[in-house]
């Protein structure tokens, strides 16, 4: 930072310059041979006092020449925006900033030196047109008088400009109201020049400035960059109110539910997120049969959950394992309704025909009954579309008393589908048969798997062997899951799966399932199906009373013979 005595040197310079008489003021008499370096983004004002980085490998020359002139004085070109470290004479500004080096400061490959702006040079020859530059210069005076009632106005109003911009925007320090209180109306071209130099104008609207001679028209220019600069400091200063309500909002808020989550605490009227997290959990787990390795595993987790923070990414792995760990229905299990009378009587409410079938399923049960309990055994119904295979899984399970949770098998060609996927892979979730366990809350339900004979195969796994374990009596006592990873006793469970044929069902799945073939409806099954389930169904589908629409028993044939397979 130069001091007080170096300004003055440069403004009584300047009115040496205007034609002043008086003592020759060593600043007043500037060098017509100039050493320049580039300044990229910005050009220099006689009105600045600031330090240059500067690549010692390309200005070191220019520097120590620099240096070993007696006054210190060397010219700065705007060069571009771009960050350039060169100048091309032919499209290179002709008007540059005069300046002295205060101090220099080596550290590296980089120098700082701290320049003032002491005056406007015009190149009027280049000398050098490679580093190091040199050019041969004048010095311009401003063009117009300085002392009339216009200028003055002009440099009051640009004073005016200034304070209103360094009461808006809180970026322009204490240091900068210092420099402003140091210029006057009296010296009008420093002042302004030092308005410019304080706006974010970018560099070739404020190298016009640097070309403008006429005073009262660079006066001019540098109001529009102040009003301009104001109006992008009014909106800066709103989106600030803005965005610090929001945030003291947000904070108030998040202040308030802090405290009353400690008032709450304090009170015992509620827990914090993890306790009630664990807490939650082992209610859960009250009342039911967790085998020993799966309650270990699961107190280790819960343990886990105690000592993790809740903003952690491996607490809302581990919560949401427990999530599913504890909802599972361990040693829960429905009583079965093993009455051999209403299971008929479910079987003929739901379906017409069928006689083989229904006695079939009607012997399955009565095993069931003798033996105590339905397991053991999975039912494979055979059959072409539409002859009912799906809703006779749901009239079993209605017959027993069972829930029934039904997915579909088709198109299936992971195998993590029904073994779930590891807990190492990010969004790692349980198989099917984990997630119908959960959702009917029972160990035993009847579970539906529709379309097996439709199952894929991929580079992803095949689905067809990992059905293997689950449908095995053998095996799926200790089934597991890959997300879990705790055996779970699926025996008790009645699959019932449906297809369409049996070509395409692998030998050793096929060999584990009792099938019951459903060839399809005789005419006169499908006549009572006709008119006792589906025109009743129809005409509340499309809301018909029935006694404003009725079908005789010959259209109905004539549908069935003509229409119908």
């Amino acid at each position: 930072m130069a001091d007080r005595s170096d300004n003055d040197n440069v403004l009584d310079g300047e009115m040496v310059n205007h034609g002043d008489t008086g003592l020759v003021i060593p600043d007043s008499v500037l060098p017509s041979v100039l050493y320049l370096l580039p300044v990229p983004k910005r050009p220099f004002f006689p009105a600045q006092v600031q330090p240059i980085l500067l690549e010692m490998k390309l200005w070191e020359d220019t520097l120590k020449r620099v240096g070993e002139k007696q006054n210190h004085v060397m010219g700065l070109l705007y060069c571009g925006e771009d960050n350039a470290q060169e100048i091309d004479p032919d499209s290179a500004p002709s008007i540059g900033c005069a300046v002295r080096v205060h101090h220099a400061h080596q550290e590296k490959d980089t120098a700082q030196i701290v320049v003032q702006g002491l005056k406007r040079f015009r190149i009027r020859r280049w000398i050098s047109r490679k580093p190091p530059y040199i050019v041969e210069v004048d010095y311009p005076d401003n063009i117009g008088e300085r002392d009339t009632d216009e200028v003055k106005a002009y440099a009051m109003a640009v004073i005016r400009a200034i304070k209103e911009l360094l009461a808006i925007n809180p970026l322009y320090s204490e240091e900068l109201k210092q420099y402003l209180s140091r210029f006057s109306p009296n010296e009008p071209s420093l002042l302004v020049d030092f308005a410019a130099a304080i706006t974010s104008a970018n560099g070739d609207d404020l190298q016009d400035i640097m070309d403008t001679l006429p005073l009262l028209r660079r006066m001019e220019k540098v109001l529009l960059l102040l009003k301009k600069e104001r109006e992008v400091a009014e909106l800066q200063g709103k989106i600030s109110e803005q965005v610090n309500e929001k945030i003291n909002k947000n904070q108030r808020e998040f202040f308030l539910k802090e405290q009353l989550k400690v008032i709450q605490k304090e009170l015992g009227i509620s827990k914090d997120d993890r306790t009630a997290d664990v807490e939650e959990f082992r209610e859960r787990l009250e009342g039911k049969q967790v085998p020993e390795a799966a309650r270990k595993k699961i107190d280790d987790e819960l343990h886990k959950l105690e000592v993790l923070e809740t903003g952690s990414p491996e607490y809302g792995v581990t919560r949401n394992y427990l999530d599913w760990a504890t909802a599972l229905p361990w040693g829960v299990y429905s009583e079965d309704k093993l009455d051999l009378k209403r299971a008929r009587k479910v079987l003929n409410l739901h379906h017409q025909g069928l006689d083989d079938v229904k006695d079939r399923i009607t012997e399955f049960l009565a095993v069931g009954k003798f033996k105590g309990t339905v397991a053991g055994s999975i039912i494979l119904l055979v059959g072409p579309p539409g002859v009912g295979k799906t809703s006779i899984g749901r009239s079993i399970a209605e017959a027993l008393g069972r829930k029934f949770y039904r997915f579909s098998l088709g198109g299936m060609r992971d195998e993590a589908e029904i073994k779930g996927h590891r807990r190492t892979y990010i969004g790692a979730m349980p198989g099917k048969l984990v997630q119908a366990l959960k959702d009917v809350e029972t160990a035993n339900p009847v579970i539906m798997l529709d379309e097996i004979d439709k199952v894929g195969a991929s580079y992803h796994g095949d689905p067809a062997s990992a059905l293997l374990e689950v449908l095995d009596p053998e095996q799926n006592v200790e089934f597991l899951d890959h997300y879990l990873d705790m055996r779970f006793d699926l025996s008790k469970v009645l699959f019932v799966c449906t297809a369409n044929q049996l070509d395409t069902i692998p030998g050793p799945l096929l060999d584990r399932m009792e099938t019951i073939r459903l060839a399809g409806y005789l005419a006169e099954e499908k006549l009572d199906i006709a008119r006792k389930h589906l025109w009743p169904r129809l005409l509340e589908r499309n809301g018909i009373n029935k006694k404003r629409l009725s079908i005789n028993a010959a259209a109905l044939r004539h549908v069935i013979d003509g229409y119908a397979r």
